[in-house]
């Protein structure tokens, strides 16, 4: 098996993108440590599970508490380290909170039995633990996404290894310390700091229950393919290219500022960022003149700076790919309303850039733009809109904007992905489910969905002690 589209060779280290200063930089952990790590986080999951529902969640609510006193901390980290706009952080931070007391709130009701109706006695689900859980988690919301990933888990029971992105280190420490100081006993709650080939060993461990990694979908594919031949659960949350479909012009200055939004919240770098507008013939032209003029009044600047409205992408590497997709495009015929290369500045700035024309021989057309880079589609109508939509390996998010919420739903029922939000870009919220089909993977994070995805739901039967013994076929 080819593990190169998961395996990191840069160092573990805390790179500033806007100017390039090495803030920080770690020692990967050797096999022993990882290994002593698993087995640790075994042996903590031997009592961990033992302990009361009402234990985990009050467990999970103090970290809660302890994010919403240290948010100002956690949200300058977390700019720092991968680059967005600080206001942008400080929303990752709040969600983050909000995630850790729902389900310090919810737990005791979302894992309670499940009673079924059985003629010759009673019979119940109950939800129990699998054991150790790894995460494997990205850099483009270093808090939100380990979160999502722990805080299910941690309530049901399991005990969790983190395996976070190697240019966000700080960032997981921070969570780390946060469970620890929440009281979370040692082995509970643990990061690797580990290139990412060790993912593989770690899975294959015959302690390890389950895997859950968001990124690319070639990554998915190797953590799925090992979960799958050592016979364990996995979740994968994956790339992403969601449609944005706009119907008609009515408020159509609410419908630019939502795509803006849309595409450029942590300046696009988000499985879920409205990276297709789909637009209606006759809105067309005003949507694209509107939206263009938007993305010229962004300034780029310190992202820790409150004026700044643009801020680099997480990486020079990650800028050049941006360019590149965008070249490719251009070069085969399509329009850069706006933008379509560098800014002239250090850091990992990329323009803001606005492609119409772009046709199915471009990159720009299969391949996810992973940053400021909006696409806008002109269609005729409602069917070529779906049609259009569905055209994707992907099937993650999706919006769909009209005053006719009858025809809204309509289209929504027809797109090809795990959510559609209509009248609003693409979110998260706690209580809603996450997760997507296609190649942005399998599994639902966050709700009552996300906390049984590894649990084990377990069948108890009860029959009177004076009942017939049956065939046990029936």
């Amino acid at each position: 098996m080819s593990t190169s589209s998961i395996v990191q060779h840069s160092p573990i280290a805390s790179i500033n993108p806007y100017n390039g200063e090495i803030m920080r930089e770690f020692p990967p952990m050797c096999e022993q440590a990882v290994d002593h790590a698993v087995r640790e986080a075994h042996q903590a999951f031997q009592s961990w599970r033992g302990t009361s529902v009402d234990e985990r969640a009050a467990l999970v609510g103090r970290a809660a508490q302890l994010v919403r006193e240290r948010a100002e901390h956690l949200a300058r980290l977390v700019t720092l380290e991968m680059g967005k706009l600080i206001r942008h952080s400080r929303v990752e931070i709040d969600l983050s909170a909000r995630i850790l007391q729902y389900y310090a709130d919810k737990a005791p009701v979302l894992l309670a039995d499940e009673p079924l109706d059985f003629k010759d006695g009673s019979a119940a689900i109950v939800n129990e633990p699998l054991g150790v859980i790894l995460g494997v988690q990205p850099w483009n919301f270093p808090v939100y996404q380990t979160v999502r990933f722990a805080a299910p888990n941690l309530v049901l029971g399991n005990t969790v290894l983190l395996k976070p992105a190697s240019n966000t280190p700080q960032s997981a420490l921070a969570v780390e310390q946060l469970f620890a100081d929440a009281g979370a006993p040692r082995g509970v709650y643990t990061n690797l700091l580990v290139p990412g080939r060790e993912v593989y060993r770690v899975i294959e461990s015959d302690v390890v229950r389950g895997a859950s990694l968001t990124g690319s979908d070639r990554a998915g594919v190797s953590v799925g393919e090992t979960a799958g031949r050592n016979v364990k659960k996995s979740v994968l949350e994956l790339g992403g290219s969601d449609p944005f479909i706009v119907l008609d012009d009515d408020n159509l200055d609410r419908t630019v500022e939502a795509a803006l939004v849309g595409r450029l919240h942590n300046m696009g770098q988000s499985c879920v960022s409205a990276k297709r507008s789909i637009v209606i013939s006759e809105v067309f032209d005003r949507f694209v003149t509107t939206l263009a003029e938007r993305m010229r009044e962004l300034v780029p600047g310190d992202p820790v700076d409150e004026a700044t409205t643009l801020a680099p992408v997480c990486s020079e590497q990650a800028a050049q790919t941006l360019v590149d997709q965008v070249r490719d495009a251009l070069d085969k015929g399509a329009t850069a309303v706006v933008g379509g290369g560098h800014v002239d500045r250090p850091g990992a700035f990329v323009q803001p850039t606005l492609l119409v024309g772009v046709t199915p021989t471009m990159r720009a057309f299969r391949e996810e733009l992973f940053g400021p880079i909006a696409v806008v589609y002109r269609v005729q109508d409602d069917d070529a809109a779906v049609s259009l939509a569905n055209d994707s390996p992907y099937g993650l998010g999706g919006a769909v904007f009209s005053s006719d919420i009858a025809r809204a739903r309509a289209v929504a029922g027809r797109i090809e992905s795990g959510m559609v939000w209509i009248n609003h870009p693409t979110s998260s919220e706690p209580e809603l489910p996450f997760g997507g089909i296609k190649r942005s993977g399998y599994g639902r994070e966050l709700s009552h969905l996300g906390i049984k995805e590894f649990a084990n739901r377990k069948l108890i039967v009860t029959m009177e002690t004076d009942a017939p013994i049956t065939d046990a076929l029936g």
